[in-house]
């Protein structure tokens, strides 16, 4: 009898210790699966600024180059791993988006990336509006160029301009 109910204790013992061992893998899984939500638009946030940065410097070539980068950020981005709103956003913007970055990145005329930038700007706007982004978020507005743009920095640095008139514009909303 003794020996019965060590035995059963035993199993008891093993059987609860799986089935913790079981629900701390489940919270583990869900942790890991809100860390690729998170990211999923991140990189393609991420070369959107790159893209930006390069446009300040009036660089067309390297402007090209992270566009390039963009495209490959827009197209590795899996839409099952969207939250609801941002996936129903996604599906608005994902053709056009896809079109700029590949308009940009085939081309090395300034202007054309430039006047091209202001659609991309203005869909991501509706995209980042929607999620969470990691940081604040700046809308910047230039009324030369009639055109925002988006900047992890408060400083204007004008990407439509760049050197010629680097800090013409303002900011007008802060993303958080």
């Amino acid at each position: 009898m003794k020996k019965s109910i060590i035995a059963l204790a035993t199993v008891l013992t093993v059987l609860l210790s799986a089935n913790n061992i079981q629900a701390n893998t489940t919270k583990l899984e869900s942790g890991t699966t809100e860390i690729v939500d998170a990211s999923q638009l991140q990189s393609v946030y991420d070369a959107y600024f790159t893209v930006k940065d390069a446009l300040i410097k009036s660089d067309s070539k390297l402007t090209s180059a992270k566009a390039k980068d963009l495209l490959t950020a827009i197209t590795a981005v899996k839409m099952d791993k969207l939250k609801s709103n941002e996936h129903t956003v996604w599906m608005k913007v994902v053709k056009k988006l896809t079109a700029d970055a590949k308009s940009i990145s085939t081309t090395t005329d300034l202007k054309k990336q430039r006047e091209t930038f202001k659609s991309l700007s203005k869909n991501t706007y509706d995209l980042i509006k929607v999620s969470s982004p990691e940081q604040p978020i700046y809308k910047q507005y230039c009324p030369m160029a009639d055109a925002d743009w988006l900047s992890k920095e408060k400083a204007v640095k004008n990407p439509y301009y760049g050197s010629s008139m680097l800090t013409c514009g303002n900011v007008v909303e802060t993303i958080k």
